[in-house]
């Protein structure tokens, strides 16, 4: 069972009760993410995730850790371009107290300066460590390729100029402006009394105010996105060549947001899935294909990862893209099409019985569309899908002169002639 409140301050309280339940999945999501920042403090997101874990006025950061492990609980927290989520999972005699650790996270947090310069010498390494793994590193230059003029574009952890120039109060000011109550969203899912719930938010979260000059900032840094279709060779030194290709679909929001998730399970979702049969299973070209559906507010995009030898790579890239073309010029049967709604729905129902990924449902419903949507109306809606919607989605998107492609590794930009001749 599913309920909302929305506390006086703005701050809303969403929960979905299962009374069988044994655990309380707890999230708060903070409306406040990379493409919210300005480029002289890029990262602090992400910096203040890690600093509020270094202490409250309340609690050691010692004590942070202590207060759910010693329940057998987990706590842990994220950053994306969009949203910060502090969550935890505990059995549910303890979901108070990770609301109150939670809450404490986002109210209560006491900065010190040896903290803050080792959280700094952290989130630097942090970086150093994302240069080493070329497969994270391939996304971050994919975006900023793709939009090298807005926020989306930003990498999540900043940059070391960024993150090497900023001061203490750069992060405490943006503590207090995008952790203000109208951009709070509480969300539980497991044996949870709903009522029980709200009157502990109000005692923990009621003084929290709203910030309406952050509010009118955030909107300015998320206009509508275009994307710059590019090919692009980046030298670095690596045994294997990373390849990363990626065409725009529809937002979180968008009408047919289920056909991209049926596209996306049919491009390279599973073992199943076209380019995983043509370029691993019938070649043996690669050990890691995939392809994945990344969505915000108001884009999306459908990207294709391989990594592979660098005598292999044309033949690889040359291979996906005979496999979008044939899904843009072939004809779609009605069982393909019943194959991956089937695949997709098998998947959603799955995670519809774990605690964490109903609490984290019910926040980015809440976030994205202000409403609940129960897994039962995301069924329907994938029944909805036909061939004929899918074909219709095909021709809307797939678009080989509209895919963006990042080659990275050592010997590169070899292969600078054959993106520009083979993809234009």
């Amino acid at each position: 069972m599913f309920k909302k409140t929305e506390l006086p301050n703005g701050i809303r309280v969403v929960s979905e009760f299962h009374p069988h339940s044994r655990s309380v999945a707890m999230g708060i999501w903070v409306l406040s993410g990379t493409r919210d920042e300005t480029p002289d403090v890029a990262g602090v997101s992400h910096f203040l995730e890690h600093l509020v874990f270094k202490g409250t006025k309340n609690r050691s950061a010692f004590q942070i850790a202590k207060s759910l492990e010693e329940v057998g609980g987990e706590l842990n927290a994220y950053t994306t371009r969009e949203h910060t989520v502090y969550h935890a999972l505990v059995l549910k005699d303890h979901w108070r107290t990770s609301l109150d650790v939670l809450a404490d996270l986002v109210s209560h947090m006491r900065m010190r300066k040896s903290d803050f310069e080792t959280e700094r010498s952290v989130i630097l390494q942090e970086i150093g460590m994302t240069d080493d793994d070329l497969e994270d590193l391939a996304y971050d230059c994919f975006f900023e390729q793709l939009f090298p003029k807005h926020p989306l574009g930003r990498p999540i952890l900043g940059n070391l100029r960024s993150i090497g120039q900023m001061k203490m109060q750069d992060v405490l000011d943006s503590y207090k402006e995008s952790y203000s109550a109208d951009r709070l969203i509480v969300a539980a899912a497991g044996c949870v009394d709903h009522q029980e719930l709200v009157e502990s938010v109000q005692k923990l979260l009621g003084h929290k105010k709203n910030n309406r000059r952050f509010h009118a900032r955030r909107l300015k840094n998320r206009s509508r996105p275009v994307p710059q279709v590019f090919r692009r060779c980046l030298e670095k030194k690596s045994e294997q060549l990373h390849l990363l290709m990626g065409f725009p679909v529809g937002s979180m929001r968008d009408k047919n947001r289920f056909e991209a998730y049926i596209i996306n399970a049919l491009l390279g979702g599973g073992m199943t899935s076209r380019i995983y049969q043509s370029v691993r299973e019938k070649k043996g070209l690669v050990y890691s294909v995939y392809s994945m559906l990344n969505t915000f507010h108001d884009f999306g995009c459908i990207n294709i990862y391989a990594a592979c030898e660098n005598s292999n790579m044309k033949d690889v890239h040359r291979t996906i893209l005979r496999e979008i073309n044939r899904l843009k010029n072939g004809k779609l049967k009605e069982s393909e099409v019943e194959l991956y709604k089937t695949q997709v729905k098998g998947a959603i129902l799955l995670g519809a019985d774990d605690m964490e990924n109903r609490m984290s449902s019910i926040g980015v419903n809440e976030m994205v569309f202000g409403e609940y949507r129960p897994v039962e109306s995301i069924i329907a809606e994938i029944d909805k899908v036909t061939v004929k919607s899918v074909r219709e989605f095909v021709r809307k998107y797939v678009d080989v002169s509209k895919t963006s492609v990042l080659v990275m590794g050592d010997g590169a930009k070899d292969l600078q002639q054959e993106l520009e001749e083979v993809v234009l």
